[in-house]
């Protein structure tokens, strides 16, 4: 049996285990652990070391860029997103979903800009891109991010490389990928394959590591919820570089048009100029009123107006949270429809949809009065003519015709700006009413009263009735039987709407529920439906008549002998509340009430004070006037004044000697001021207190020395040390600096004060009118097409010389020809022009090319809009509809603004020598006056051959013929031609293209000037080539050359080998030097054509025999090639073999050899 291991004991207490605790609370960090082995962390690898730092600088460098001042205000404009590709690929669905995870709405046709509040502190503005290629230029200026839709079931489309390549001429901004149509795979397989090619081919085109989103799928119409969600939280955190053009220039994107014409002028001049109001978000920089813009498919015009408005889609501004709540879910779209709120210069329109109508009947409104006014069909006036009253149960019916309408008057009243009807009884109505009324003090008013009392409010009148009504149950207001008001509160009916709203703050009054029983008629079930339905102001005054004459009657009928003491008391309040009407008095007339004010015609202030008849600054300002009469008998009223008096003891903890005690227990020692009598706590806690005050100051007194070290210390470190700060920390500094005092300097000035100083700064909402816009831009208006509104700078309104580079694209696949017609984006424009191509010589010439050359950059002029050195610009040939090729067809960028480059073409001028004299020679043909001569004497002449040659002098006759000098004599059959340059000027041409002015569904039809091909193909010209072009064969005279004759004198000075070796011409040949013509025997002959026919069959087999050789030689030089291949390999494989044992067996060797150095 194994004896078990004693188990440790650790220790609890001592060195050791206080060492221990230390250790476990220490947190030990990297520092620690180099001291305490710093082998661990020495250099294993310098090459490795070395890799690794230059890769980590590298990545640090990529990150740095150029730091620009922060100009992006506190609450920013909403962020462009253009959703762009091919048609059916899902642009419109993705929108809809992205609106809905955002706002949890859904949108139906999407036209124009769709503005949506996507978080707390970011908006975003959805536009959707089609097919023309002008919105695809356009938008791509304005685009913050571009979703870049891809149908996966089919690959790549040439809109996706087109608009590509548009945002990288104008500024390249965030793109992101979007695949859909991957349900349409079903292998799995090929759609990972299908990804991955997509993924890798748009990072080719945007940048490594570009976002590539994944739609996998639709549910219902819709694109799955989470991947949309997704999609959506990566667009709500997504950071955005500044682009140079668009912070540069003050822009808007469209979200609304109004016409402002006077519709009488449209009657008269169908096709007159139209003043248009634009609204939207100002982006990029800030905006002069009263600047020049560019719209783009329209032109440039002269903004009249610029004012701000407020935000029709806010952002939330609150207490922190998470999440929005739905009422800060905002979509604004007034294109598409959506945005019930619409703000304008001087007026707030409220759109309510028949939709929305139809869901208020469904919920019916708990303001009743409201549904009624929304629901009236027919006037007051309809209805008052048709009812009829009875004053008592048994009294005759009374009719409206039984009645004199009062005369009415219109009144203009300058707060409301509008007529209004004021109603003007006669002076009979005047004496019977006072004849009604009596003359009793206690009970009755006089005339004034009765006046005021008519201007209460008809919605307090009518909502107290409706709120008695609902108190009782069921019951109706029209079966109330009895009457317990005075005359004092009867109610009065409005004047007018306004005054339904002045008195909505009055004292309060009784409802009509109390005299309906005995004045009204019940209605019937038609006329009961139709009751509350309008409000008007002329209809009431038959029903005021009525009861100004009869109510006293019935007051004093019903209630002569009820209640005596609460009338006597109601008696003497109103008696101590009238005042006599000293105006009245002394002129005879009351005064007029001043209109109350309104704001924007829609609310009216209301002020209670103004309507009460007393105040702190009447005239009679010392008299009480008690409010109401209070029973003091009741307990209610006891108990509501019970806190003024103090009976009973207090509780122990809120008396006032217990209280007193705690103080001072808190606050020890004080003095008594009046007495002067110290009181003193005791010792110890003053001391205590002593001691703290002097640890306090210890303290302080360390903390103020450390600061201080650490003051020098730092001081020390700037003086001595460079520090870790680079060039691009203290220019991220220096910029931080200059966007904080940017930001300080309007931060507490009003918006209407800052907007004069600096202009309208971006994210505010603003409109723009813009008088004399052509009427094709109102009546031909589509919302799908997007218009932008471009701030130009002061001198890009004027029209000039501009140098660019340019290269034709590598995917178009025509060259480009000098004065073809070329439509260019540039800046905010689109335009059409003739550029020129050149090239610039190594002397600094620049020369005219009549096509663009193929892979490379070449100069081009034009005549265009002035626009800002660096700007990108692209081309075109032709904008109207689609083709199955690549449209772009060039990109480059501007150079220069001046017309100081001077183009030339090169122009030869030919002529012939009719006269030569040695080295001179007269020459014809080349000028036709003496004139063009003389500019051009001393010039550079070469001939055909290459005789260099000047021209020296012009001749009398033939006129145009010169005397010239050359290097040697010229022949007649030379030809003489002078090289020149001769300057070429830019062709002004500039025609903006006007897209947005053409019908409906005819915009992406612009045609501007064709070029000569199109014109000759378009009227079935044919091409008439030019004679002297055609290609005709070559008859050359053969040429005689006379022999060559050297001067004795010079064949004397040549050396031997030089000279000319003539021989001696041959004399006769003697007769014995001849030589004796042999004539053959007839034998002969024969044997001698035996011989050459027996040596003609040798040679033969002697040839087929060497062919046979050759043959069979080379057969063996094969195989013995073959033969050195293999014997070659062989050792090959023989030596590897042996340097692979030779290289084991060293190894060997080594390793025996150390370890006997380490026994050793």
């Amino acid at each position: 049996r194994v004896k078990k291991q004693k188990q440790h004991q650790q220790k609890h207490s001592g060195p050791k285990a206080e060492k221990k605790k230390l250790k476990k609370q220490e947190i030990p960090t990297e520092k620690d652990e180099r001291k305490r082995n710093p082998r661990a962390f020495a250099v294993q690898s310098a090459v490795r070391m070395a890799k690794t730092f230059h890769r980590a600088q590298d990545i640090k460098a990529k990150k740095h860029h150029i730091p620009v001042v922060d100009r992006t205000p506190l609450e920013p404009p909403p962020v462009v997103i253009v959703v762009a590709g091919p048609p059916k690929v899902g642009k419109s669905t993705l929108i809809r979903c992205l609106i809905k995870n955002f706002t949890r709405q859904k949108l139906g046709d999407i036209c124009g800009p769709v503005t949506i509040v996507s978080g707390k502190k970011r908006r975003l503005t959805f536009m959707e891109c089609n097919n023309d290629i002008n919105t695809m230029i356009d938008l791509a200026k304005v685009a913050d991010l571009v979703l870049m839709l891809i149908d996966a079931s089919f690959g790549f489309e040439m809109e996706t490389f087109e608009f590509l390549n548009i945002c990288q001429v104008h500024g390249f901004p965030r793109i992101m990928g979007v695949l859909t149509h991957l349900d349409s795979f079903k292998n799995k397989k090929t759609l990972r394959k299908t990804k991955k090619n997509l993924k890798h081919r748009f990072w080719t085109e945007v940048y490594q590591g570009a976002k590539l989103f994944y739609l996998s799928g639709m549910v219902y119409g819709e694109y799955q919820t989470q991947e949309v969600k997704n999609l959506g939280r990566f667009i709500s955190v997504m950071k955005f570089r500044p682009l140079v053009w668009q912070t540069s220039h003050p822009y808007v994107l469209v979200d609304r048009m109004e016409d402002l014409t006077d519709p009488e002028r449209i009657r008269t001049d169908p096709k007159c100029d139209r003043t248009v109001s634009l609204y939207g978000f100002l982006r990029g920089t800030l905006l002069k009123n009263r600047g020049q813009v560019h719209i783009p498919g329209v032109g440039d015009f002269q903004v009249s107006e610029v004012n701000f408005l407020p935000d029709p889609c806010p952002l939330p501004h609150g207490q922190k949270k998470r999440a929005l709540n739905e009422k800060e879910r905002m979509l604004y779209a007034p294109m598409a429809g959506v945005g019930g709120v619409v703000y304008d210069k001087d007026a707030v329109y409220i759109d309510v949809p028949t939709s929305h109508i139809i869901q208020q009947e469904q919920t019916r409104p708990t303001t009743e009065l409201v549904q009624s006014l929304i629901d009236t069909h027919a006037t007051l006036d309809v209805k008052m003519a048709a009812s009829k009253v009875s004053l008592f149960s048994n009294s005759a019916v009374l009719e409206p015709t039984d009645m004199e309408e009062p005369e009415r008057e219109l009144v203009w009243d300058p707060s409301t700006q509008r007529e209004r009807r004021r109603v003007v009884f006669t002076e009979e109505e005047e004496e019977e009413e006072e004849a009604a009324s009596g003359s009793s003090d206690e009970e009755h008013h006089d005339c004034d009263k009765a006046e005021q009392e008519e201007e209460n409010s008809l919605a307090t009148f009518l909502k107290e009735a409706r709120s008695d009504c609902g108190k009782k149950g069921a019951a109706p207001p029209a079966k109330k039987q009895k009457v317990e008001k005075t005359e004092a509160e009867l109610p009065a009916f409005a004047n007018s709407e306004d005054e339904l709203e002045m008195s909505e703050d009055d004292d309060d009054v009784e409802t009509a529920g109390g005299y309906s029983g005995r004045l009204v008629k019940k209605p019937t079930r038609s006329e009961s439906d139709e009751d509350d339905q309008g409000v008007s102001t002329g209809s009431y005054s038959f029903l005021k008549c009525l009861l100004v004459q009869h109510l006293c009657i019935i007051h004093l009928s019903v209630d002569l002998w009820e209640n005596l003491q609460l009338k006597a008391s109601q008696a003497f309040l109103q008696q101590q509340e009238e005042a006599p009407n000293l105006r009245k008095l002394v002129y005879g007339s009351a005064d007029e009430e001043e209109p109350m004010e309104e704001l924007g015609g829609l609310f009216r202030i209301s002020r209670p004070q103004k309507n009460r008849r007393f105040g702190a600054n009447a005239v009679d300002c010392s008299r009480f006037l008690p409010d109401s009469f209070y029973t003091w008998d009741l307990q209610e009223m006891l108990n509501s004044i019970r806190d003024c008096f103090v009976t009973g003891k207090w509780e122990e903890d809120q008396d006032a000697a217990t209280q007193l005690k705690e103080d001072d227990e808190l606050y020890g020692d004080f003095e008594d001021l009046e007495t002067g009598e110290v009181h003193k706590q005791q010792q110890d806690q003053a001391e205590e207190m002593l001691k703290e005050v002097e640890e306090d100051a210890e303290e302080i007194e360390k903390k103020t020395r450390l600061e201080k070290k650490r003051r020098l210390k730092q001081r020390f470190d700037a003086e001595y040390d460079d520090g870790e700060d680079t060039y691009f920390d203290d220019l991220k500094e220096m910029m931080q600096k200059q966007a904080e005092l940017n930001r300080a300097e309007f931060e507490g000035v009003d918006d209407e004060t800052r907007v004069q100083y600096e202009g309208f700064r971006p994210g505010m909402y603003i409109r723009l009118e813009i008088p004399s816009l052509p009427c094709e831009f109102v009546s031909n208006f589509d919302p799908h097409y997007p218009i932008i509104l471009g701030g130009l700078g002061s001198s890009e309104g004027n029209v000039g010389y501009l140098q660019m580079r340019l290269k034709k694209h590598r995917w178009y696949d025509r060259i480009l020809k000098t004065r073809d017609p070329l439509i260019l984006s540039l800046g905010w424009r689109r335009f059409q022009t003739v550029p020129l191509y050149h090239m610039e010589d190594h002397n600094g010439r620049h020369r005219l090319l009549k096509y663009t050359p193929q892979h490379m950059h070449c100069g081009a002029s034009i005549w265009g809009p002035i626009t800002p050195q660096g700007s990108g610009f692209l081309a075109v040939q032709s904008v109207a509809g689609t083709k199955a090729n690549f449209r772009i067809a060039a990109t480059g960028v501007v150079l220069d603004l001046d017309k100081s480059v001077t183009i030339v073409k090169k122009l030869k001028l030919i002529g012939y020598p009719y006269k030569i004299f040695k080295n001179t020679c007269f020459i014809k043909g080349m000028f036709n006056t003496l004139l063009e001569v003389a500019k051009f004497e001393g010039a550079s002449v070469r001939t055909v051959s290459g005789v260099r040659g000047q021209i020296k002098k012009a001749l009398s006759t033939p006129p145009g013929a010169y005397r010239a000098t050359f290097e040697d004599r010229l022949l007649m059959s030379d030809i003489v031609f002078l090289r020149s340059w001769y300057p070429v000027s830019v062709p002004q041409l500039y025609n903006p293209v006007t897209s947005l002015l053409l019908p409906l569904g005819q915009k992406d039809t612009w045609t501007g000037m064709r070029t000569l091909g199109q014109l000759k193909h378009d009227l079935g010209i044919r091409n008439k080539p030019n004679t002297d072009s055609l290609y005709k064969p070559v008859t050359r005279a053969p040429r005689r050359f006379n022999p060559l004759r050297i001067p004795k004198e010079l064949q004397k000075a040549l050396p031997f080998k030089s000279k000319l070796k003539q021989q001696q011409p041959k004399g006769k040949t003697t007769r014995d030097l001849q030589r004796a013509t042999v004539i053959r025997e007839p034998h002969e002959r024969k044997v001698a054509a035996l011989l050459h026919a027996l040596g003609t069959v040798h040679y033969y087999r002697t040839k087929k025999a060497r062919t046979k050789q050759r043959a069979k030689h080379k057969e063996f030089l094969q195989q013995k090639e073959a033969q050195e291949e293999a014997k070659l390999k062989r050792q090959k494989e023989a030596r590897k073999k042996l340097y692979r044992v030779m290289g084991q067996t060293d190894q060997k060797k080594q390793r025996s050899s150390l370890r006997g150095a380490l026994q050793d």
